[in-house]
């Protein structure tokens, strides 16, 4: 049980990288150069994007990724330590992390991304002790499904002692069919599709087969979907004048993670992460946000 008097606890597992981020008022063509409007450099990845959302909302946040000890390192691990988070390096023997390019519109806030992802990464597999020593004392894990070894590894060690575990499915991964198995709550883009499913309601179809768990697809701004148990239904997505989409769903990830925390009503977890999502998307740059979010309020808190 948890003690409802200390703030709640997440564990993040995945992706780190250096984000070079420029406003644009368009894509350059080949051979092109332009000026961006503004310029930003910031930790970027899924699950370190969630874990400092986890952390701006109150929550006790550690992220484990690979980083190594080059001078991109330091600047990634930095920064999310900036924002509250504690850093575990599951790699201190990598070279250097990955670094992404990123363009956002400045008229209506679309990114595009060009990054190394993690797949150069040989992060080494660690042992039942190490993964028990992370998750031990945490309320909730959240696995973006990079440095494979490592997701599965505590993927497993949620389940064996049933301890919740949020799947960041943005988009199919080899190691999403070892994870997902595992997982208790699967938080999927719209555009995830499972191997052979040719639409959303296919890939929900098997990923809700089978057990209880909880299956959650955004769809931008679009109604948020979600089953569990037999039942289902949606949530609509407030609307909001977008200038930057940047780590939106990340965003989203972590609110969610947070919610899981605070309350049983799956809705209610979807709305909270919505909303903060949704004020992610109303400001420019990639920690804009960050004290602004500590206002939105979680309806049906157990707390």
């Amino acid at each position: 049980m948890r003690d409802l008097r200390l703030p709640p606890k997440g564990l993040f597992v995945g992706l780190a990288t250096l984000d070079v981020v420029h406003r644009v008022g368009r894509v350059p063509t080949e051979n092109e150069k332009i000026t961006a409007d503004q310029q930003f450099v910031a930790a970027g990845g899924p699950a370190t994007n969630a874990a400092v959302t986890f952390a701006a909302l109150g929550g006790l946040s550690t992220l484990v990724t690979a980083l190594g000890e080059s001078p991109v390192a330091r600047c990634i691990a930095d920064d999310i330590r900036k924002y509250g988070v504690t850093v575990v390096d599951a790699a201190p023997g990598l070279e250097t992390p990955s670094v992404s390019s990123v363009m956002v519109s400045t008229h209506n806030g679309n990114r595009a991304v060009v990054g190394g992802d993690a797949a150069g990464s040989v992060v080494p597999v660690p042992t039942p002790e190490t993964v028990a020593a992370l998750i031990d004392g945490v309320d909730v894990v959240l696995v973006d499904g990079h440095h494979p070894a490592l997701a599965i590894a505590v993927a497993q060690g949620c389940s064996e002692v049933h301890k919740p575990c949020v799947i960041d499915a943005g988009r199919w991964k080899p190691v999403m069919a070892d994870i997902i198995p595992m997982a208790t709550d699967i938080v999927a883009s719209a555009d995830f599709r499972m191997p052979g499913a040719a639409d959303v309601d296919a890939t929900v179809n098997v990923l809700t087969r089978g057990d209880d768990r909880v299956v959650v697809t955004t769809a931008g701004a679009g109604p948020v979907r979600w089953w569990s148990g037999g039942q289902s239904g949606q949530v609509r997505v407030e609307e909001v004048e977008a200038v930057d989409t940047l780590a939106a769903g990340d965003v989203f990830h972590g609110a969610y993670a947070y919610a899981l925390v605070m309350t049983p009503d799956i809705p209610a977890r979807i709305d909270f992460a919505n909303q903060v999502a949704s004020l992610r998307c109303t400001m420019v740059g990639p920690r804009s946000w960050i004290e602004a979010i500590a206002s939105v309020q979680l309806m049906g808190e157990t707390q």
